[in-house]
């Protein structure tokens, strides 16, 4: 009778493993796939820096100043320009999800012993890695070129929201990327719906000279607020050029992160037609 039992006890499942070990493995995966593809790497430093050059050049006449402090286009589209780097790369590093699907890791993923938290934070961090070390070079050189009167620890305070507001996107790519079956449909997703919402986020022209409604469309837009604390932060020894005051904006971006986050758990406990093949 004791050796039946004795064997019975040998074959007892393992431990279910914890939520951050699985999740930080996930989080590499992202971070190795995204150092392999070098084409990949160097699309994402130099797009934003063309787009930056571009869109300073070609506005600065049209731009007035909010503030009245003299700032120049260039400096107020700093920080629209990170929160462009952000979202792109926040969001399309949750492309993955679709690939992982068509390739049979992701189904593997599912059905191990791992608690879904630890995939969706898997694969949340390690976006929010990526884009945040490529909006932090841009950070970088902002403080030594661009941004004038920038103290190291706005620096730091940027780096902070940053990772807050890559975070949420990613964690925004994630519903959107999880029912998806094609990369050609997350790609219609995003000029349909993320380009709006990067638009009116005060990232290129300000709200105050915006119509009424298009001012209300911005006020309940949750990027509008990231980008609003981000301004606060890297413009902290300057002027507040008529935002949301930071106390509300970081209240908001912080509640917009844990939706994006809870949701994102709650989608993963659906099968989608691709969990299914």
């Amino acid at each position: 009778m004791a050796e039946p039992m004795a064997k019975a006890a040998a074959f007892e499942a393992p431990p279910a493993p914890g939520i951050l070990g699985p999740a930080l493995t996930l989080a590499k995966r992202e971070l190795v796939r995204f150092l392999r593809q070098r084409n990949r790497v160097a699309s994402a430093l130099l797009q934003p820096i063309v787009i930056f050059v571009l869109f300073g050049s070609a506005l600065k006449g049209s731009f007035r100043d909010p503030s009245g402090s003299n700032m120049n286009y260039s400096e107020y589209l700093f920080p629209g320009t990170i929160a462009m780097i952000l979202m792109f790369t926040a969001i399309f590093s949750t492309i993955s999800i679709i690939e992982d699907r068509r390739e049979g890791f992701l189904q593997s993923v599912l059905v191990a012993p791992a608690p879904r938290l630890s995939m969706v934070l898997g694969k949340l961090l390690g976006g929010t890695a990526l884009a945040f070390f490529q909006a932090l070079i841009f950070l970088v050189a902002g403080y030594f070129f661009i941004v004038k009167g920038m103290t190291p620890m706005a620096l730091l305070e940027s780096c902070g929201m940053m990772a807050l507001i890559a975070f949420a996107l990613c964690g925004l790519g994630f519903l959107i990327a999880w029912r998806m079956d094609s990369t050609q449909g997350f790609h219609a997703i995003m000029m349909l719906f993320l380009m709006p919402m990067l638009m009116l986020s005060g990232a290129f022209f300000p709200a105050k000279d915006a119509p009424a409604w298009l001012q209300f469309t911005m006020g309940v837009n949750p990027l509008y607020y990231g980008l609003a604390a981000l301004r606060h932060t890297i413009y902290s020894a300057g002027p507040p050029l008529d935002l949301p005051n930071f106390e509300l904006s970081l209240g908001i971006s912080i509640v917009f992160a844990l939706v994006t986050v809870a949701a994102s758990v709650a989608i993963s406990g659906t099968r989608t037609t691709g969990d299914l093949q």
